[in-house]
């Protein structure tokens, strides 16, 4: 059984591992979890599931597989009544129990319900006896019942019945999913890289123990600096005109970063970076910082990242004055080449869909200079640009 659901489980596209698959089975063996299906879940996705991003994936792989438990109160379903009880019973409240008590208990719950399979001959709506829907019985679908059992929902309503199955918390981490800052962090924690540096104000256990044993007995306590992430990152984001409907994305993104990097520096920019970009946007005509001032500050060991749709005239790339804002004297494409040569740790995340940057030239161009490195502002995407950072 179990080796077909591990099967089951490669077939879903889950990159699940035989040495975690061995794992789950010896922590089965040492009755680690109870018999309960739940308890099994729960063992099963922290053995075999190493990325939060495939819970809700595994949450589908898994459901598929042990439809059954889905159906048991179906009368078809061949599930001993002992095995039945003592997993449905295992996850009842105390308040649930009660209920289930106000019927005469789980066993005429059970003996009721076989009766009333043995005589009902046919669909039925409302009421509250038979099996049906949109009724008060304590068997069916879509209606009310505090104490009762759901036979043939697809979700709850009341949340009162004696156990939902179906539910799947972790489907907005799925990475098909729409990006979302909770998606975005979990992405950006890849590109970080820790190390000690500083004041040593932090007090070293370990090394305490084992100089203190070296000085035969006598205190040797040591300190050291404070464990901190050493990834510094330069964020280029693009504003206005074509970039308005991704807004909201683009918020996502930023508010992530800057919960994740100390050392963030952002400037914004409208189509392309020129001689200069700016912090504010209210100010963006009287506040404006030069370009070659950012390349002589900021050293070689940050990592560049551009957002932008890349959607612009070509002549704004390629031509002095081509900008729409003011009178350049370098072509934009210039100043690209300027930062993609001192950054060579450079992405561009485009948030247009990738099917489309063929059609606009513009587009073309700035591929043209970053090389394969402009990503899609989709999770996969971040996730793939990410990794090229880590080069």
């Amino acid at each position: 059984m179990l080796i077909d659901f591990f099967l089951h489980l490669k077939s879903a596209k889950l990159p699940v591992s035989t040495r975690e698959f061995l794992t789950l089975l010896d922590a089965l063996k040492h009755d680690v979890v109870s018999t309960s299906i739940d308890d099994f879940y729960f063992l099963a996705r922290t053995c075999l599931v190493k990325d939060e991003a495939l819970y809700d994936r595994f949450n589908l792989a898994f459901g598929a597989y042990f439809k059954g438990v889905d159906g048991v109160l179906d009368i078809h379903a061949d599930v001993p009544e002992s095995w039945l009880r003592k997993m449905i019973e295992g996850n009842l409240t105390d308040e649930q129990k009660a209920m289930v008590a106000a019927l005469g208990g789980w066993d005429k719950l059970m003996q009721t319900l076989r009766q009333r399979l043995d005589e009902q001959r046919g669909r039925h709506q409302g009421g509250s006896k038979w099996i049906g829907t949109a009724g008060t019985s304590s068997f069916g679908a879509y209606g009310y019942k505090p104490e009762g059992i759901r036979i043939g929902q697809q979700g709850g309503r009341s949340r009162s019945a004696i156990k939902v199955w179906d539910e799947r918390t972790f489907r907005n981490l799925d990475d098909s999913v729409e990006i979302n800052t909770r998606n975005i962090k979990i992405a950006l924690r890849r590109l970080r890289r820790f190390a000690r540096q500083g004041v040593p104000d932090e007090f070293d256990l370990d090394t305490t123990i084992e100089r203190t044993a070296r000085n035969a007995g006598w205190l040797d306590v040591q300190m050291r600096p404070e464990r901190r992430n050493r990834i510094k990152v330069l964020l280029f984001l693009d504003v206005g005109g074509s970039m308005d409907p991704h807004v909201r994305v683009c918020e996502e993104l930023f508010s992530a970063a800057k919960s994740e990097f100390r050392h963030l520096e952002y400037f914004y920019f409208h189509n392309c970076v020129y001689d200069h970009v700016w912090r504010d946007n209210h100010r963006r005509r009287n506040e404006r910082i030069a370009t070659f001032d950012l390349l002589h500050k900021y050293g070689r060991d940050w990592k560049l990242i551009f957002v932008g749709d890349a959607a612009m005239s070509p002549y704004e790339l390629v031509q002095p004055g081509g900008s729409v804002e003011y009178a350049n004297d370098e072509p934009g494409a210039a100043w690209l080449a300027r930062l993609i040569a001192a950054y060579r740790d450079a992405i561009w995340l485009n948030p247009e869909p990738e099917r489309t940057w063929q059609y606009t030239r513009s587009t073309q161009i700035v591929q043209e200079l970053l090389g394969p490195r402009m990503f899609p502002l989709t999770l996969d995407g971040l996730q793939r640009g990410i990794a090229a950072l880590r080069k």
